[in-house]
């Protein structure tokens, strides 16, 4: 059974977090002792319903506030598939929150409140996905029941959006009228919409071909670990660990260790201790090499006719995500994969205002949240393909040296 990830966005009280509540309780994905908890919370409220806003705001300092400052992941399951459920704030000021959520996304579920339409939160979540290159959008319509189940509401929301998207070149949207709190188009087809003749927002999370997104074209292998046990019974054993991020590698092909452009031939896979002809993503297997040449963990294994780019100067979109902010010269750890090296921050090119994608003019120092393009150098070259093409091995980390804290999203361009 394969798993979906994905992310829930929106402005402030569009029904982000009642949204997720009603498919957990609606999929009778709730234990009895939580259910029991929110029952008892939910007595206060004067309509006697049960708040299932409460299933993802776990924490009272956040309900009492009365948003959602953080990102809650949940978890559930049906008979089709697996999902993980990330559910971002809605405020600009938790940027960082959305990309952390997102970049680990498949699919994005922008909520739009009908009675607001596209609103300038909207757009920037939109923006948000396409910088983050989301394989899937669905745009829920939410709170309907609002605006009496209206046709031509939904379809001016519609025309909106499609504007929008077209504009960022967002892929596979599905458009949804949905009333989450009263549960219309959530877990089973509602009759309130005679006219929407799509399917439910949960037939849509089970159905979406997650597998399609998979690039089996250019084979990355980073190294995890080197396997050398070094007893009687394995004396010349020595495998290298890890996962299989995108392509297939089969037995006898010709392969090159990236940094070091050293070449050798697969001599044998192992999965699960057994030998195999082929793997590929997102399989966790040991490759055997002909040759006992030098490769360690964060060198990439790639096919010798598809090469990565390697580079020590790279041109880095980031998402600030410190609390101090990052200035030229600041040094830093940049991890792409299992790859962990030494790096300085060379330029500040350009701020990128989230809301309308105009890139501002560069500021001294790029403060928490902000979206800034970046020249880094490396203290060692580094493989990587660009986020756009590959974000399985374009996309990296900054971390404090000092903390080990990861201070910014990066998303490294061409």
């Amino acid at each position: 059974m394969d798993i979906l990830r994905f992310i829930t966005a929106g402005s402030v009280d569009d029904g982000k977090s009642t949204l997720i509540g009603r498919l957990l309780y609606d999929s009778k994905s709730i234990m009895i002792d939580q259910l029991e908890a929110i029952e008892k919370q939910s007595r206060n409220k004067e309509d006697g319903e049960i708040d299932l806003a409460l299933l993802t705001d776990g924490l009272r300092a956040e309900r009492e506030q009365g948003i959602t400052i953080d990102v809650a992941y949940k978890y559930f399951s049906t008979p089709n598939r697996k999902f993980i459920i990330a559910d971002a704030p809605g405020h600009t000021q938790y940027t960082r929150n959305m990309v952390t959520g997102a970049s680990n996304s498949d699919l994005i579920i922008i909520l739009v409140d009908a009675r607001n339409g596209v609103s300038e939160q909207t757009r920037r979540h939109s923006i948000i996905a396409s910088l983050l290159n989301m394989p899937h959008v669905v745009v829920a319509i939410n709170k309907m029941d609002l605006v009496n189940n209206a046709e031509d509401v939904y379809n001016n929301i519609v025309i909106d959006y499609s504007a929008v998207a077209a504009t960022l070149g967002l892929k596979d949207i599905h458009y949804i009228p949905i009333s989450a709190i009263n549960g219309d188009n959530i877990v089973e087809k509602s009759p309130n919409f005679p006219w929407y003749e799509g399917d439910s927002l949960l037939h849509i999370l089970e159905n979406v071909e997650v597998a399609n997104d998979i690039n089996y074209t250019d084979a990355r292998f980073p190294v995890q670990y080197v396997i050398r046990p070094q007893t009687e019974d394995l004396h010349d054993y020595r495998g290298y660990a890890g996962k299989v991020i995108s392509g297939i590698y089969k037995k006898g092909d010709a392969i090159t260790i990236q940094p070091s452009g050293l070449e050798s031939t697969i001599d044998a896979i192992e999965i699960g201790g057994k030998q195999v002809e082929e793997a590929f993503a997102p399989q966790s297997v040991v490759l055997h090499l002909k040759d006992d040449i030098d490769v360690s963990r964060g060198d990439v294994i790639v096919k010798t006719d598809n090469l990565p780019s390697v580079e020590n100067e790279l041109d880095v979109l980031i998402c600030w995500m410190g609390n101090k902010p990052l200035k030229t010269g600041n040094r830093y750890l940049l991890q792409i994969n299992s790859r962990v090296v030494k790096a300085v921050v060379k330029e500040i090119e350009y701020k990128l205002d989230v809301n309308s994608l105009l890139k501002e003019p560069a500021p001294e120092q790029a403060q928490l949240n902000d979206i800034i393009k970046v020249k880094i150098k490396t203290a060692s070259p580094v493989p990587f393909d660009s986020y756009k093409k590959l974000r399985v091995n374009g996309g990296a980390i900054l971390i404090d040296e000092t903390s080990n804290v990861t201070v910014g999203a990066c998303m490294i361009q061409t």
